[in-house]
């Protein structure tokens, strides 16, 4: 039987540096959370990523993901939200 996705969507905005998305997508993999799409832009000297990520295997919960990757990138504003809680924040 094939495994039932549970996404998370992650944050992450701050003045640009390098690595953000090696830190980001390194604290991921430790947690065996997959990620399954990206998408950053930089303006100016500001970084801003949205990535969205599969935690159906993962070790950590969203909260202590949430830490690890602020713990990465500390300089940086990171959020991590379940799917479900970002969509019906989102609903008109």
């Amino acid at each position: 039987m094939k495994e039932e996705k549970q996404r998370a969507v992650v944050t992450v905005i701050g003045k640009d540096q390098v690595g953000i998305l090696a830190k980001v997508s390194g604290a991921c993999a430790e947690a065996n959370a997959n990620v399954e799409e990206v998408t950053q832009s930089v303006l100016s000297d500001f970084f801003c990523m949205i990535m969205i990520i599969d935690m159906a295997a993962a070790t950590k919960q969203i909260e202590d993901l949430q830490l690890a990757i602020a713990a990465a990138v500390p300089s940086m504003k990171v959020h991590v939200m379940h799917e479900n809680i970002f969509d019906a924040m989102h609903r008109i």
